[in-house]
């Protein structure tokens, strides 16, 4: 069975999905309560869609298809009001934030589904690892080679998304020093990374995926857990790289600044994206999971190295007409705010410092989340 045909979607198109944590406010720590959470949520209409995930102390948010930020931006935030009405109902605390800082991977529960246990039954313990909470963004595409196209010429910016979005420096009660631990565990999967370089849709479904379905190790596009990867069905790309934010603000935001970024790029006046390009690939993403705003990397061209905030500066500048043009002016100057500031991982060293326990660091996360000021 071949891979299914790429659907065309109107191109520049966007939604987002955001994994959250669901958090037990006596004691701070994770809490399987997203069937109690989602059966309360299906008995009324919810605005945008909320799944189960692999654990029972995490959900999924998707919103709707969108060409512009700000009618993304009211919906994220409505779905956010019913969340936190629903968790207020329950106890529960709603969370943003790449990774819970002190959980316990063994003490999670599996989602009763089908697909869930296929994924614990094959990776083991992994599966329990994988309690770790990212936002992911739909860009439509109008055809399957323009999506091979942006997916492969984006790998320039993938740094950008993961310093912006940096939210996981604590795993299992320590600071890690990474301000994207979160990335480390989905590296773990072995088909996680990049996908093969082709930017032709009929050689990447009729000669890649046909061979790699032949072995048996994948059936669907699933199983593959690459930084980016076409989405044939929606007809879209799907960015993987990004921490889910504390705020929905802020998941707005890079989800504008991606589509400029496609609408840039779909000009074609930069050079063509090319296999060498990943040399630097694997250090750059290190750099910026590793040091933030503050990394440094390599031009996958010019193998010049510079300072990754000065870089995301340069290119939101660049991207101030496509901003215009699509309405996400504002979106831009959220981001330029932020990597002249703080990101989410300094504000939860911050909090962790401020509060004096990683408990009041959850508890700031979750203020964060409900739309309270953020104070460093």
């Amino acid at each position: 069975m071949s891979l299914e045909p790429f659907s065309q979607s109107a191109a520049l198109t966007f939604g987002v999905e955001l994994e959250l944590q669901l958090v037990n406010l006596s004691d701070f720590d994770l809490t399987a309560a997203s069937p109690d959470l989602l059966h309360l949520l299906g008995k009324n209409p919810f605005p945008g869609n909320v799944t189960p995930e692999i654990t029972e102390s995490m959900i999924e948010i998707n919103s709707s298809v969108h060409t512009e930020h700000a009618p993304l931006l009211a919906q994220l935030q409505e779905i956010r009001d019913t969340l936190v009405a629903a968790g207020d109902k329950l106890n529960i605390g709603i969370s943003g934030g790449g990774t819970h800082p002190f959980q316990q991977w063994a003490a999670q529960k599996i989602f009763s589904k089908p697909r869930f246990k296929e994924i614990s039954e094959l990776y083991g313990y992994l599966a329990k690892q994988f309690t770790i909470f990212g936002q992911h963004v739909h860009i439509g595409c109008a055809s399957g080679d323009d999506a091979m196209f942006l997916l492969h010429s984006l790998n320039r910016y993938i740094p950008h998304f993961i310093a912006l979005s940096a939210s996981s420096p604590f795993v299992q009660g320590r600071d890690t020093l990474f301000d994207s631990a979160r990335l480390n565990s989905v590296f773990a999967f072995p088909m996680s990374g990049r996908a093969p370089f082709t930017l032709s849709w009929d050689e990447f479904a009729n000669q890649y995926f046909a061979k790699m379905e032949k072995t048996g190790i994948i059936k669907s596009m699933k199983d593959f857990y690459w930084d980016i990867r076409p989405k044939p069905e929606f007809g879209t790309i799907e960015l993987r790289v990004c921490d889910t934010p504390l705020t929905v603000e802020r998941a707005a935001a890079l989800a504008a600044y991606l589509q400029a970024l496609c609408r840039h790029l779909l000009e074609r006046r930069e050079a063509a994206p090319a296999e060498d390009d990943y040399l630097v690939y694997n250090y750059n993403r290190f750099q910026a999971c590793r040091f933030g705003l503050d990394g440094a990397i390599t031009h996958p061209k010019t193998y010049e190295t510079m300072s990754l905030r000065e870089d995301i500066m340069t290119t939101l500048r660049k991207m101030e007409p496509h901003g215009e043009a699509l309405g996400s002016t504002a979106a831009l100057k959220h981001l330029s705010d932020v990597t002249k500031l703080w990101s989410d991982a300094q504000y939860l060293r911050t909090q962790y410092d401020r509060q004096g326990s990683a408990e009041g660091m959850v508890d700031a996360a979750i203020r964060s989340f409900r739309g309270e000021p953020m104070h460093f």
